[in-house]
């Protein structure tokens, strides 16, 4: 097989976007992406992904494809190619999204969740390139995490492996994957507005208003990338709570460096974005935290792929189904 032309479906809870690609040595070039509101059912959805594959290859001229990767939120059975009632996708209980696309196009065809195929894209096209040992943090929505352990992804007994954002970093905090003071409750979008109101309101009510909440009214507006630029304007509440949270991101990369190992964690969205003040403060918790020996072998990056990672996501899904 010439491992040529890929294509890449994520299915999230507000939108679907199929994207073609073509692999050029170690790189891959997307050809086109298409996006389009979720559908209300299952099989709505897998024929207007199907309807949007074919228009793009007619579009292109193709021909042929050569694989299939789908990436989509958890719970799922990659193995069995089944779609778990993810909490973002009612209705799709068990759903079989792997079988109607290899009978339909003849190809290969793999599904993963959004973590371990954003895991898969940087170590094929970004920070990841050449290590063995990886760790892919989301940073994003949520907390979770990509394993690439020995040179392969690392998915656990029933793909649960990577679900960091659930581990408890204080007995209390903000809330997050339904569980307060945990590391997604500290280190998610959410997590951080949630942050960020309580500090928020406390200093309002002291007669200190930050420049990103100037009334209690206003407390539900906060959003990390508000309170994001209010930092970077110099907000002394705002660089608090990034402080805080780098503290947090700290300690959870602490866990994490001295139970495997990595020679390179890999965060997304929020870290890259707001690198100049996490950075510092991530490493230092992090040297503080964990065993010399395991920090001193792993590197913390951004993202390679930066804003891009979830376009190459599904691809890299598909070009990790060719070579399994």
């Amino acid at each position: 097989m010439r491992r040529n032309i890929l294509v890449g479906l994520d299915i999230g809870g507000t939108k679907c976007a199929v994207s073609i690609g073509r692999v050029i040595g170690s790189r891959i070039e997307i050809l086109d992406k298409k996006q389009f509101p979720t559908p209300a059912s299952p099989e709505k959805a897998i024929k207007q992904l199907e309807d949007t594959i074919d228009d793009i290859i007619q579009v292109l001229n193709l021909g042929s494809i050569d694989a299939i990767g789908i990436s989509c939120g958890g719970p799922l059975d990659s193995k069995r190619g089944l779609i778990l009632s993810p909490p973002n996708l009612p209705n799709w209980d068990k759903v079989d999204v792997i079988t109607p696309f290899k009978q339909k196009y003849g190809v290969p065809a793999g599904l993963q969740n959004d973590a371990n195929a954003c895991a898969l894209a940087e170590w094929k096209w970004g920070a990841g390139q050449g290590a063995s040992n990886m760790i892919f943090l989301t940073f994003g929505t949520g907390m979770g995490a990509g394993l690439i352990m020995n040179g392969s992804l690392y998915t656990g007994t029933n793909d649960m492996a990577g679900e960091v954002g659930h581990i408890r970093l204080e007995e209390d905090g903000p809330l997050g994957y339904g569980k307060y003071g945990s590391f997604e409750g500290f280190c998610s979008g959410g997590g951080i507005a949630n942050l960020a109101k309580a500090m928020a309101e406390s200093a309002i009510n002291e007669g200190k208003a930050p420049s990103f909440c100037p009334s209690l009214e206003k407390k539900e507006m906060i959003t990390a990338k508000s309170v994001g630029i209010a930092a970077e304007k110099g907000d002394p509440l705002a660089i608090k709570v990034y402080h805080e949270v780098g503290r947090k991101l700290g300690r959870g990369l602490a866990i994490l460096v001295d139970l495997l190992n990595p020679e390179r964690i890999i965060i997304g969205s929020i870290y890259g974005r707001q690198q100049d003040i996490l950075e510092p403060i991530v490493k230092e918790e992090l040297q503080k935290e964990s065993l010399n020996i395991t920090n001193s072998v792993c590197e913390v990056l951004p993202s390679g792929l930066e804003e891009q990672v979830g376009d190459f996501a599904s691809l890299s899904v598909a070009l990790h189904t060719i070579e399994k």
